[in-house]
């Protein structure tokens, strides 16, 4: 136990757990390897310190990299005990935590490091679904620890902390000063890194993000008990359209919004809320920032936008979290980075959100325009309920646009007059709602005892899955 007091490993497994509740597994496990003169007898634990313990009372396994004891390199016996903590975790049931700070594989070990790091993205892998996996950077993570690093759930990241496949000075035509490809800020942008923190507070959003998961598949997320009305009204709701972000916070419990991948694809907010105590992943389309003028955005869906919403629907659903989107958006983001794989980064949300089984609400705030509105949890594509604000617009394209496309030629005056008729007859929530691709139009102020009141009704929803293996898409 004494090298959890004398090493920052150590210190940082104290400052996540609960007092006096860490219980250390393999503190005396050795280096097998002796070539190059080495001496395992001198560095007991081989640079990682494993565990479990409690965060607010409940069980978490935990592996800590120590960067003064071989680098916190990755050896045999290094993953042997990282190993070991995961089955422990898969047999019982509970989230792993892994605090990363290591200069890569032993390099004195070779094929034996080599083989040991490979066993522990197999376990990763058997894991992922299973368990709540989270990574938190505080030093180096290079090489494939930067595939670890991806393996899991959530990424956590110091700003001093580096994350890299290869490191910024070996990137063609760049070098660290010019850009720092490794650092928390790029990763950050990236979409790589969940959340960025330092110190105390970085330690505090790791067990913020653990009060809002279940411990396995099987389990749901616990219900906390709360004195947030479930029928208050927000009477300015409706001047939030634009800002998914305000939305969430006024209509969750307390006003609590936990946002992931915030400086990543900033027109789709994600993250998880609470709605009479019960956890929701959320899902949220961005025009502009209400509380940031200087922001730059707009309601279409991007490259990262898209593959942010995959990620949160995929770990809702295996981890049965009910799943809300907040709709408002008018196309895709015409750039040449979306145009590259955009179209199959909303294949991939279709099959996502088509193929999740936990309930799933949708809330249409704004615009609802095109195919873009349509892979947005639409009614078609799997919603089990949709509501609109009764201030919202659904159609193919904006009414004017349709007009100059269905008139071409004639003048401003029969365009304006075809673009009334188009929106009161195709492009009004009113005519989705006759359709039936809207279930109910309500007030935007009475958001919150709707949406609490859908999810209620959906408890229990059981869907019946094809027969297959997996999805291609």
């Amino acid at each position: 136990m004494s090298n959890l007091t004398n090493s920052s490993a150590g210190q940082r497994i104290l400052s996540l757990l609960d007092e006096n509740s860490f219980v250390e597994v393999g503190a005396q496990v050795l280096a097998r390897s002796t070539d190059f003169n080495e001496k395992p007898s001198d560095v007991p634990g081989d640079g990682v310190i494993t565990g479990y313990g409690t965060v607010d009372g409940r069980l978490v396994y935990v592996y800590s990299q120590d960067a003064k004891s071989l680098g916190g390199s990755v050896g045999e016996m290094h993953a042997r005990k990282i190993v070991n903590i995961y089955r422990l975790a898969m047999k019982t049931g509970y989230p792993v935590i892994g605090l990363l700070d290591s200069t890569g594989l032993r390099i004195s070990e070779s094929t034996d490091a080599l083989n040991s790091l490979g066993r522990i993205m197999k376990i990763m892998a058997k894991a992922s679904g299973v368990i709540p996996q989270i990574t938190a950077v505080f030093g180096n993570a290079g090489g494939g620890m930067s595939v670890i690093a991806e393996l899991s759930d959530f990424v956590f990241m110091e700003k001093n902390g580096k994350l890299f496949l290869n490191s910024p000075n070996a990137v063609k035509g760049n070098y660290e000063d010019k850009c720092d490809t490794s650092g928390a800020a790029y990763k950050s942008e990236a979409g790589v890194v969940d959340v960025c923190a330092e110190g105390n507070e970085l330690f505090a959003k790791l067990r913020e993000l653990l009060s809002f998961l279940p411990d396995n598949c099987d389990d749901e997320a616990v219900i906390v008990e709360g004195s947030d009305d479930l029928n208050r009204v927000s009477a300015d709701l409706s001047g939030c359209a634009d800002d998914a972000y305000e939305i969430l916070l006024r209509i969750a419990d307390d006003g609590r919004f936990f946002e992931l991948k915030s400086e990543s694809g900033r027109n789709v907010n994600i993250g998880f809320i609470r709605l009479n105590g019960a956890t929701v992943g959320v899902i949220g389309n961005r025009k502009k920032s209400l509380s940031d003028k200087e922001l730059k955005i707009d309601n279409k869906l991007g490259l990262c936008g898209m593959r942010k919403a995959l990620k949160m629907v995929d770990f809702c659903d295996a981890f049965n979290i009910p799943i809300l989107t907040l709709t408002n958006v008018k196309g895709f983001c015409t750039c040449e980075h979306t145009e590259k794989m955009g179209a199959r980064a909303a294949a991939k949300l279709v099959r996502a959100f088509a193929g999740a089984e936990v309930p799933k609400v949708n809330v249409i705030v704004g615009e609802a325009y095109g195919s873009a509105a349509v892979i947005m949890n639409s009614k078609a594509v799997g919603a089990d309920y949709v509501y609109a604000w009764n201030s919202a617009k659904v159609g193919a394209m904006d009414a004017r646009h349709a007009a100059e496309i269905l008139c071409e030629g004639e003048s401003e005056a029969v365009i304006s007059e075809k673009a009334r008729e188009y929106d009161e007859k195709q492009g009004s929530v009113v005519s989705a709602a006759a359709r039936g691709y809207v279930d109910t139009v309500i007030d935007p102020q009475e958001t919150r005892k709707y949406v609490i009141g859908a999810f209620e009704m959906l408890y229990g929803k059981s869907d019946i899955s094809p027969d297959r293996k997996h999805s291609t898409i």
